[in-house]
């Protein structure tokens, strides 16, 4: 018996309903209000980071702020608690993940761009860059233009062992497979 393809809307709702999903939409919450409760000031030298068991966890640029704010955090809490649609129990500060979160922040890369910069699709730091074509006076020459680029973007790639066809690495080593080749087995499940 083939199993019935799930709509775009229960698996939309399946998502919301994962616990890793609640908490990444409370901690945006958290997020976007963090600097009008704690002060530009102290958003400066902090950042929360997660929450684990409904305790906020916050990162700080020092153990000194994450000292003082230790002794705020009753006050913060109750702050955070009348802004947000659930409850928090406790706030952690802590220079653990100050480095590592604050870094991407300060350099401003989107967690988009992080995903796609580590997405196993990704070919930027495997094919060698292709000198730019002249822009193509019509779609004709646009095409091959296109073409010869493609065609030079793949000739360094391994071949998927179900399509022969130019795969990147992290794919074959994340499906076995190319993208394409994955999502069809995939849809067979």
């Amino acid at each position: 018996m083939v199993k019935p393809i799930p709509s775009l809307s229960q698996i939309l709702g399946d998502l919301e309903s994962q616990d890793s999903w609640k908490g990444r939409q409370q901690l945006q919450q958290i997020l976007s209000r963090w600097s009008s409760v704690v002060g530009e000031a102290v958003a400066s030298q902090t950042r929360p980071t997660g929450i684990q068991r409904r305790v906020l966890l916050v990162a700080t640029s020092s153990s000194a702020w994450a000292q003082n704010l230790g002794f705020e955090r009753v006050r913060i809490l109750e702050k955070l608690n009348a802004l947000m649609t659930f409850n928090l129990t406790d706030i952690r500060f802590s220079t653990a993940q100050w480095r590592s979160e604050y870094s991407l922040i300060a350099a401003n890369i989107s967690e988009s761009a992080i995903l796609w910069r580590d997405h196993p699709s990704r070919l930027a730091h495997l094919v060698p860059p292709v000198s730019a074509a002249p822009v193509a006076p019509d779609s004709q020459s646009a095409f091959r233009n296109w073409a010869r680029v493609m065609r030079s973007r793949a000739q360094h790639l391994p071949l998927c062992p179900a399509c022969q066809c130019p795969t990147p690495p992290g794919e074959l080593s994340r499906w076995q497979v190319c993208s394409v080749c994955a999502a069809q087995q995939f849809g067979r499940e």
